[in-house]
């Protein structure tokens, strides 16, 4: 299969090895072909099909990632594709599928609305249903990327997996299950779209009432029944992270690691750095896709920012004398604020007459730095809120 997947590097981190207290290696699927590992699981699917099959043309339901799996995995292997994607599914990922030569169709908000779209338009002309994950086949595609793994690095004693359906935390678990080597695989879910913790708990797949993150690509409402099996036997634990620890690691991977990876690709690496010390080295830590937005990205590292403590956006109220502005300016400058932006506003019904409002966008060097600039200024006699 190398000729379709290209085998991803395993890249050494020094940042977060220092944090672990042992080596920990970044497996890379944000390089692999279409930006993510979904061209495994699509491609070892799609090309066990029978010829009777494939002459009927696919149909998938994804946000992106596993749009443009199928679409390219259709291309090589002469099938036709439709894919439906949500309404509001990245830009890039769609150009991409498009590129494919895939025809995409837009259906509600997330990746279960278009799932069951996708069901009708099997029923309906008889195309082959290549699910993003709940499918033996795609779990056996996703599986190779932990031979990789293993062959890549055969220490390796911690493997940490952006989950969303599950099918690449099942194949890699799966694959894992070797001559009794005691490899540990944990699974990682945003916590406003982690089905699998209630899930597991309960013993059975669980839907969400819900969902709310920035991780559109492990935003999944439902487990599927077949990964969810292998979850079950293989899985050591599925953990939960917040939308601040999800931009605060896409943020460090960009700086540290230069490489660009979307939120749900980040979020392994979030696990490690919410709590370092969880996970026995040596530990391999699944990028497992890039495809991101640029006005996301954008978005993403300014929450990054204010969530490391290195972006303080404030008001603040001055008196309404000369050289009031210049003062409060000269304060910052004293603890070495980089001031962004400023915002001079004079008219508002809250001020009182003498008084004027300076919204400000600083940027500081961490959470030490940002206290430090807050107490300053209330050390002076500023009254201040933050945005």
């Amino acid at each position: 299969m190398h000729d379709v997947v290209a085998p991803t590097p395993l890249e050494y981190s020094r940042w977060l090895s220092d944090l672990v207290g042992g080596d920990v290696f970044l497996k890379c699927e944000n390089l692999q072909r279409t930006g993510s590992f979904k061209l495994r699981g699509a491609y070892v699917r799609m090309a066990r099909l029978s010829k009777q099959e494939k002459a009927r043309g696919v149909v998938a339901a994804s946000a992106g990632n596993h749009a443009q799996g199928v679409a390219l995995a259709a291309q090589l292997l002469g099938i036709k594709s439709t894919v439906f994607m949500p309404h509001g599914a990245p830009l890039p990922k769609e150009r991409a599928t498009r590129a494919y030569g895939a025809e995409i169709r837009f259906v509600g908000t997330s990746i279960d609305d278009c799932l069951r779209a996708a069901r009708e338009f099997e029923a309906e002309t008889g195309a082959i249903l290549i699910h993003p994950f709940d499918h033996p086949d795609i779990v056996a595609g996703q599986a190779t990327a932990g031979l990789e793994i293993v062959e890549q690095c055969p220490q390796v004693r911690t493997v940490v997996v952006p989950t969303g359906g599950g099918g690449l935390v099942a194949g890699i678990a799966s694959a894992m299950q070797r001559d009794g080597m005691p490899i540990s695989v944990v699974g990682v879910q945003a916590k406003g779209a982690a089905a699998y913790p209630a899930s597991l708990a309960a013993g059975e797949p669980i839907a969400l009432d819900r969902m709310s993150t920035m991780a559109d690509g492990i935003a999944v409402g439902l487990p599927g029944q077949v990964p969810f099996a292998a979850i079950q036997a293989y899985v050591d634990d599925v953990l939960t992270v917040g939308e601040d620890s999800l931009s605060k690691a896409l943020l460090l991977v960009l700086e540290r690691a230069k490489l660009v990876v979307e939120p749900a690709g980040a979020a392994a690496v979030a696990a490690v750095l919410d709590d370092p010390k969880r996970f026995k080295p040596p530990v391999v830590v699944v990028l497992s896709g890039g495809n991101i937005d640029p006005v996301l990205l954008m978005r993403v590292l300014r929450h990054g920012m204010a969530a490391a403590g290195r972006y303080l956006s404030l008001r603040v109220r001055i008196p309404d004398t000369p050289g009031g502005l210049a003062t409060l300016l000269g304060r910052l400058a004293d603890v070495e604020a980089n001031i962004i932006e400023v915002l001079h506003e004079r008219i508002s019904e809250t001020l009182d007459l003498d008084e004027v409002e300076v919204a400000l966008q600083l940027e500081t060097r961490g959470e030490e730095h940002r206290m430090r600039v807050l107490n300053s200024l209330s050390a002076n006699g500023y009254t201040y809120t933050l945005n």
